[in-house]
């Protein structure tokens, strides 16, 4: 395919996604029904349908409409391309700019604040309040596409060893300092997934950030951990490489986990998945990674910050409120519930731990963190609570 072909079959996604189909479902769908598109032209169409998605308000802006075409012109301007020359009437690429699409010129810099930060308006003005004088970078973070991040198993290798054994695959990752198990991948992140590395265990696709959580909590040198809200069970896997305590995974959605068995196998962590709670077993650690707005993640999955409602906001925090206090009878005489999101919200965060205290004066915070995609890796919360 042709570039200015890219930049049409991108119009075409956009246009679909605009009309209410989730990106990775119409990334999906047209990969099938274009089976003549070859690897690297999949690999640059999904990278403009997903910078325009992450950059929608001000790409609207720069390229005079709300449209797959619109968002491409703006697309184009933000990085200082020849849109003229991607826009050029040829088979199968978009047509000749309008005399209107060529008036509407601008920079992102003379953009107003709120349409720069690429979010809807009312999150707009919650990062203003939430994040204070931090608003505009998080949000401009979140412009970003997100780094690739690798999490060593210290199950089976460790920092320098995992580092050599993906040069083998022409794959290049250095360290990096939010968690001493953490690589950033520099060269070649898509084939990490089809390493020899990968395959045997030496390590595991996991944000900076997220491992970082799992730094933060207070494991038991035996005892027993229980992932409440496992999902697909990457702190699992990464709590059971950093602690010999007998770690159980639950997800209230069961299918979530159906791949946790074979990546605890090939990891060489052994991890107990529980699909109903015993109500009479109690644990050292209760990790609760709550459903959340996703807020710290939206470089990942850009589709959420457009999706995400005020009320869908609400009923996420009542969401995580049932899910803490069912928690409490779960934990041990001097446990701990650790409780994370992948958000940069408030409400979700700090506000939503002074909720829990305020019902359970019998329970304490012993510390929390927030880490926010200016620290190099995803937005995320943890917070450690334990009986007073």
């Amino acid at each position: 395919m042709t570039p200015a072909a890219r930049v049409q079959s991108s119009i075409d996604l956009l246009d679909t996604i605009l009309s209410g189909v989730p990106t990775e479902q119409a990334l999906t769908r047209w990969a099938r029904a274009n089976r003549f598109a070859g690897s690297k032209d999949r690999a640059a169409i999904r990278d403009h349908v997903f910078a325009a998605i992450r950059c929608r308000r001000s790409f609207a802006a720069l390229g005079g409409s709300e449209t797959g075409r619109g968002l491409m012109i703006g697309a184009l301007r933000a990085g200082n391309a020849d849109v003229s020359a991607m826009f050029d009437g040829s088979n199968y690429g978009a047509g000749e700019l309008s005399d209107e699409e060529n008036t509407t010129m601008t920079s992102i810099a003379t953009l107003d604040p709120e349409v720069r930060s690429d979010l809807p308006g009312w999150l707009w003005q919650r990062f203003k309040e939430d994040l204070g004088e931090d608003a505009a970078a998080t949000a401009e973070c979140l412009r970003h596409r997100a780094d690739v991040f690798l999490r060593v198993n210290l199950i089976k290798s460790d920092i320098d060893s995992a580092i050599d054994a993906l040069a083998k695959g022409e794959i290049t990752a250095e360290r990096h300092d939010l968690s001493n198990t953490a690589l950033k991948v520099t060269k070649n992140a898509r084939r990490v997934s089809q390493s020899e590395a990968y395959r045997e265990g030496l390590i595991e696709l996991q944000d900076a950030a997220s491992q970082a959580v799992c730094d933060f909590l207070a494991l038991p040198t035996k005892g027993k951990v229980l992932d409440y809200c496992a999902g697909g069970g990457g702190k699992s896997l990464a709590l059971a490489a950093k602690s010999d305590a007998n770690i159980f995974a639950h997800d209230a959605n069961y299918e979530r986990m159906k791949d946790l068995p074979a990546r605890a196998e090939r990891a060489g962590a052994d991890i107990s998945i529980l699909d109903i709670i015993d109500n009479n077993q109690q644990y050292d650690v209760v990790l609760c990674d709550v459903p959340c707005s996703g807020s710290g993640s939206w470089r990942r999955s850009p589709d959420g910050k457009w999706r995400l409602t005020p009320e869908d906001l609400d009923q996420v925090v009542e969401t995580q409120s049932t899910i803490l206090d069912s928690v409490v009878d779960l934990v041990g005489e001097n446990g701990e519930i650790a409780y994370a999101t992948c958000s940069v919200l408030t409400c979700e965060n700090q506000g939503q731990i002074a909720s829990f205290l305020d019902r359970h004066p019998s329970w304490k915070l012993v510390n929390d963190r927030q880490f926010r995609p200016q620290d190099g890796a995803d937005g995320f919360y943890i917070a450690r609570l334990t009986r007073a």
